[in-house]
C-alpha cells in the first residue's frame, strides 16, 4: 500500500511515519510538511508544501490510505479563527483531494469528546470535522479519539501535571475512561486500522487504544 500522511511532524505523527516505514504492508510512506525534517528512509516520499496553496500540490495526494494527524493548540496560534482554520480547513482539503484523487481509506485523528454540538470550541471543531469527512464517504473512514496524549519527553508542564493526576486517579480505578493513552498506541492502532481491507464507518474511543 501507499500511504500519505499530513501531519507526520507531530507527536503522534512522528511516530506513525516511522512504524509505517517499517511495516512491510507499505512500499511506499508520501509525507506532505512545511519545513524539512531529517528522516530519511528508502521507502519515504517528503514533500514540503504549502497548505495555503494545495492546489499547486494536489495532484500528488495519490495513494492508497491517507493519515491525518495535524493539528494545532490554541496557545501556538493564538486565535480560534486561526487553530479553526489549520485543524478543520487544512485537513478537508487534504482529504476532499484525497477522495477525488480516488484514495480508498481516510484515517483521522480526532479527540476524546469530539462532538458538533459541544458548547467547548476545541470539541465542537473536532466533532464538526469528523462529520464532515465522513460525508466525504471514502469506502473505509476510521476516526480516532484519544484522551490526553502521553508524549516521550514532553516539556509541556501542564500535560505531564495531568497524566500524573490522572494515572494516580487510575491506579485507585477513578477515571478509568480518562486514562491517558501512549501516542505509540495511537499510531499503532491508526496503522493496523488502515490495514483492514473492508467499507465500514469505524470510531475508536480513548478507552480502545
Amino acid at each position: 500500500m501507499k500511504a500519505l500522511v499530513i501531519g507526520g511532524t507531530g507527536a503522534t505523527g512522528k511516530v506513525l511515519v516511522r512504524q509505517l516505514l517499517c511495516d512491510d504492508a507499505f512500499h511506499e510512506v508520501v509525507i506532505f510538511i512545511r519545513r524539512e525534517w531529517e528522516l530519511q528512509h528508502p521507502k519515504l516520499v517528503t514533500h514540503i508544501v504549502d497548505f495555503e496553496n494545495i492546489d499547486q500540490w494536489k495532484h500528488l495526494i495519490q495513494g492508497d490510505v491517507a493519515f491525518s494527524c495535524l493539528g494545532t493548540t490554541l496557545k501556538e496560534v493564538g486565535s480560534k479563527k486561526k487553530q479553526w482554520h489549520i485543524d478543520y480547513d487544512y485537513v478537508m482539503q487534504f482529504a476532499q483531494y484525497a477522495k477525488g484523487n480516488r484514495v480508498n481509506t481516510f484515517v483521522l485523528l480526532s479527540a476524546k469528546a469530539a462532538s458538533e454540538r459541544s458548547a467547548f470550541f476545541y470539541s465542537r471543531l473536532k466533532g464538526t470535522l469528523e462529520r464532515s469527512i465522513l460525508n466525504l464517504r471514502f469506502d473505509n473512514t476510521i476516526i480516532l479519539r484519544p484522551g490526553l496524549l502521553l508524549r516521550p519527553g514532553s516539556n509541556r508542564f501542564g500535560e505531564r501535571l495531568a497524566a500524573k493526576i490522572l494515572l494516580g486517579f487510575n491506579a485507585i480505578g477513578m477515571f478509568k475512561k480518562h486514562k491517558p493513552v501512549e501516542v505509540v498506541k495511537v499510531a499503532n492502532r491508526m496503522r493496523h486500522e488502515a490495514k483492514v481491507d473492508c467499507c465500514r464507518r469505524l470510531i475508536v474511543e480513548s478507552n480502545e487504544m
